[in-house]
């Protein structure tokens, strides 16, 4: 998801704050949830129409700063856990591709076990 390079960065950046002891998983796992929270509040009641307006307007950037505030998180909390995102990324592809075959869900908005 990001490169080593970035992570490195990110764990540089919260070290020199002396910000580990208040990024416990609990505390991250719910600022993951209060970003992503921020990032829905963008798209709340628009329609398809405003929100393609929206995204060539000035709530781009607003819109990309609360993605990057995710990614963060989500960065702290698996490097903490000791979780390769790219990995965990990857077998769960393979497990959504069997829960999922194409032939079955192709156009479907179906959870697996709907179908």
């Amino acid at each position: 998801m990001i490169n080593n390079a970035l992570k490195e960065k990110l764990i540089k950046f919260r070290k020199k704050r002396d910000w580990e002891k208040f990024h416990k998983p609990k505390d991250l796992a719910i600022s993951l949830s209060i970003e992503a929270a921020e990032l829905l509040e963008n798209f709340q009641w628009k329609t398809d129409e405003e929100i393609s307006g929206m995204l060539k307007a000035d709530k781009h950037k607003r819109i990309t700063e609360e993605v990057a505030d995710i990614v963060i998180y989500l960065t702290y909390l698996c490097n903490d856990l000791g979780i390769d995102i790219n990995k965990a990324v990857s077998r769960k592809l393979k497990i959504n591709q069997k829960k999922y075959p194409s032939a079955k869900v192709r156009g479907s908005a179906k959870k697996y076990n709907e179908y």
